[in-house]
């Protein structure tokens, strides 16, 4: 009896075994250096590994449907699960299989500039005036880019008389004062914080936090009257799991982000949880400003996408490489 019982747990231990590949956005890699290990303590959890891959989420996306074998993938847009849902990938439907359209947390766009704020910039608004040095995400690899460009045309449309011709005016004159187009959040925020170039920093709520943690006295937030909530979507990668035979981890895996403990290690690292209670105990961290949706003001990202960054869409149009 012992012997069976022996073996049966052992069989149960190479079940429960597996090694996760992670496909995540690129300045995710701190969040989940902490969730994963948490992750490995619980029951569901025990026995796996999870490595992590991280860059410009639209980069990563293109990765995953090139082969590279994510049993999930963390991003920080729906459009680039879209995309590879679109694949075949993964079903047309991932949204619907998690809570919060498959979104454990969120962010939004910040301004990070230099310390004493030289060039008086205090709205999406400044970032056209002559002279303002910009560093943001190239909107064609990065879902950070994306929300930067849509944040400020949720801002440009808010001014009065505002139409199509003054809010492309208004984006040509921002885009034509980028200093850098990096290709993912963490290679802008090299350019700015550590090779010092440009006047102003766009990008996520969390890296902000981070740089300014790390160059104390030298940078300072500038929170926007408004800004785009940039959802943090998730999903198992049907045909990988099935093929790695990962599915229930896969899934164990995802479900864990809406545990408390995950959604604690969300809010500590700067990430807003979707679990209105946590969010709620860390309100004082996070920065109170008026909110849009990309469904809501852009059609959805099916639609911003095709309308602004698709080859030839606005984004184009609007910017010309130095």
């Amino acid at each position: 009896m012992f012997i069976r019982t022996l073996s049966l747990l052992s069989i149960l231990a190479v079940a429960s075994a597996a090694d996760l590949l992670n496909v995540s956005y690129d300045v995710a890699r701190e969040v989940y250096k902490d969730v994963n290990p948490a992750f490995a303590a619980t029951p569901a959890g025990a026995g796996i590994t999870v490595k992590q891959s991280h860059d410009g989420s639209a980069k990563q996306a293109q990765a995953v449907i090139n082969g590279l074998s994510a049993d999930v993938v963390t991003m920080n847009s729906p459009s680039d699960i879209d995309q590879i849902a679109k694949s075949g990938l993964l079903a047309a439907d991932w949204a619907t299989r998690l809570p919060h359209r498959s979104s454990p947390s969120y962010s939004t766009h910040l301004l990070l500039v230099r310390a004493g704020n030289p060039k008086a910039i205090v709205d999406w608004g400044d970032l056209a005036k002559p002279g303002v040095q910009i560093v943001v995400v190239n909107p064609k690899t990065g879902a950070n880019g994306k929300y930067t460009y849509l944040a400020a045309l949720a801002w440009a449309r808010r001014q009065p008389g505002a139409n199509d011709d003054t809010v492309k005016d208004f984006l040509r004159k921002v885009y034509a004062n980028v200093l850098a187009l990096d290709k993912g959040g963490r290679g802008a925020t090299s350019t700015f914080a550590q090779r010092g170039l440009g006047d102003v920093l766009v990008t996520f709520e969390s890296e902000v936090f981070r740089i300014e943690q790390e160059f104390p006295g030298k940078v300072q937030r500038v929170v926007p009257s408004v800004s785009v909530k940039a959802d943090n979507p998730v999903a198992w990668i049907d045909r990988n799991v099935e093929r790695k035979g990962t599915a229930a981890q896969a899934k164990a895996y995802l479900e864990f982000l809406y545990t408390a403990p995950a959604q604690e290690i969300f809010a500590k690292n700067f990430i807003r949880p979707s679990d209105e209670a946590v969010l709620a105990k860390h309100a004082a961290t996070f920065a109170k400003l008026d909110l849009v949706t990309v469904e809501e003001q852009f059609g959805g990202w099916s639609v911003a996408q095709k309308t602004h960054f698709d080859d030839g869409g606005w984004f184009d149009q609007l910017y010309q490489p130095r």
